[in-house]
């Protein structure tokens, strides 16, 4: 019984700091882009829209899609899928997209927003700190529980 009041905060944690590692790694993936990425113009091939959410008395969540392709300065077609862009571009559109050379296929559609990117990132990573700290503390009362009753439940 004392191992689910381990086990399952301490899982959290790890999903919580798994969680801050793709943000951070999709900040910094983002702004190398931006920085030092070429740029190309792209067509928008399809855009769709996915939910997420139970509906009902809980909120749903929509996310835009769009599907893009490009040619590379190297003349090679890399087409790919991006979420969270405008809902102003449709299909046929034509956008400028930035890539790496190495990473064409990582290539993005999102101007350039340093400052948005920061803040949501901070947001994220706040978020994520003060999930694992509650659970960090949950951990704790739970062994003071269990040392402090000799193993015994109230």
């Amino acid at each position: 019984m004392e191992l689910i009041f381990y086990a399952v905060p301490t899982l959290m944690i790890a999903g919580c700091g798994f969680a801050a590692y793709l943000l951070v790694r999709r900040a910094r993936r983002l702004s190398r882009t931006w920085a030092h990425g070429l740029t190309a113009r792209a067509r928008c091939l399809r855009m769709y829209t996915t939910t997420s959410g139970g509906g009902g008395d809980t909120s749903v969540r929509t996310t835009v899609h769009h599907v893009y392709e490009f040619a590379t300065r190297e003349g090679r077609t890399v087409r790919f899928d991006e979420e969270g862009g405008s809902a102003t571009v449709l299909e046929g559109d034509f956008v400028t997209v930035r890539y790496l050379p190495e990473q064409p296929r990582r290539a993005t559609a999102l101007p350039p927003s340093r400052g948005k990117l920061v803040v949501t990132t901070g947001f994220g990573l706040t978020f994520l700190g003060v999930a694992a700290t509650f659970c960090a503390g949950f951990i704790t009362v739970a062994h003071m529980m269990f040392t402090e009753s000799s193993g015994l439940m109230p």
